[in-house]
């Protein structure tokens, strides 16, 4: 077992550090403390860090630490620390670890006499969760989707009845496959919130149900642009009505078009014709993948009947 209270006299120091998400004058005190005087620092990116560090006005030595060579590097810093070295571990924005490179070094000092010190600051997680009016006393990260369609829906389907809200990063050039696939599997009604460059100039953050958010960025390209973090509401929980809904329709559209299948049980139940076309869209978009295509740009997937 190791301890961080008590760690040998001659090891070294790893500090965990936050850095800002957007807004350079994000960054504590502390942490600008911390950088400048630490032997090295452990960067995802030496060109992105250095704006930090120029803005800091510091020149420490830097080491490029990512997915690609964190495993090599690893014996080399571990052996550094062993010997007394002070580093410190940054990403390119907000805590390291946090979808970003730096966890097998904080497993592997599991096992060491390394004091691990975390320093911390901004995050898009929680500053996108406050952003978004939906429940945040208890929630979920899920860092960024599978980049593949298949795994990418695997996955939403193994979250679709997590009641927590589900916070997600999400790429640009991914964020309309995403959002129709968040729209096929957890009904296009389902509340959101998509917060963009959050700290920086141009921040937004867009409240809506998932099907208008999908139809918002289609309609609107230059929201397709920045970083973005995306809170989707937990689901809800079924009541006795949604349940006796969904049992009377699925029948009826195994073997109807989706506007007759609603007329039908309409007809049938005396329900509201909109709960019953909500609830129908609802079903076949989960059930039929040719549903999540016709939400590409231009389809009227997805929209409330006149």
């Amino acid at each position: 077992m190791s301890t961080d209270a008590a760690h040998a006299g001659g090891a070294g120091e790893l500090y965990v550090v936050a850095t800002p998400i957007g807004n350079l004058d994000d960054l504590s005190p502390r942490a600008a403390a911390t950088l400048a005087r630490v032997d090295r620092i452990l960067v995802e990116d030496r060109r992105h860090a250095q704006r930090l560090l120029q803005h800091l006005g510091i020149r420490p030595p830097t080491v490029a630490l990512h997915e690609h060579n964190e495993r090599e590097l690893l014996p080399r810093i571990l052996q550094e620390l062993r010997e007394g070295a002070r580093l410190a571990l940054i990403s390119d924005a907000g805590m390291p670890l946090i979808s970003d490179p730096g966890f097998p070094l904080l497993a592997a000092l599991r096992q060491e006499s390394v004091r691990v010190t975390v320093i911390p600051g901004p995050s898009a997680v929680t500053a996108a969760l406050a952003l978004s009016g939906l429940p945040s006393d208890r929630f979920c990260f899920e860092g960024f989707l599978p980049a593949k369609a298949g795994p990418r829906r695997r996955a939403l389907e193994q979250l679709k009845t997590e009641a927590r809200s589900i916070v997600f990063y999400e790429a640009p050039h991914r964020i309309l496959d995403a959002l129709a696939d968040l729209c096929a599997l957890f009904g296009p009604q389902r509340a959101a919130a998509l917060c963009r460059e959050l700290t920086k100039v141009h921040e937004e953050c867009l409240r809506a149900d998932l099907g208008t958010l999908l139809r918002t960025l289609q309609e609107t390209p230059e929201k397709q642009r920045g970083e973005m973090t995306l809170v989707v509401a937990g689901a809800p929980a079924s009541t006795p009505e949604e349940a006796q809904v969904q049992a009377l329709l699925r029948p009826l559209l195994a073997e109807l078009p989706l506007t007759q299948a609603v007329r039908l049980a309409e007809a049938q139940s005396g329900l509201p014709h909109r709960l019953l076309y909500q609830s129908a869209l609802a079903l076949t978009l989960q059930a039929s993948p040719d549903y999540i295509a016709a939400l590409s740009p231009g389809s009227s997937v997805g929209r409330a009947e006149d």
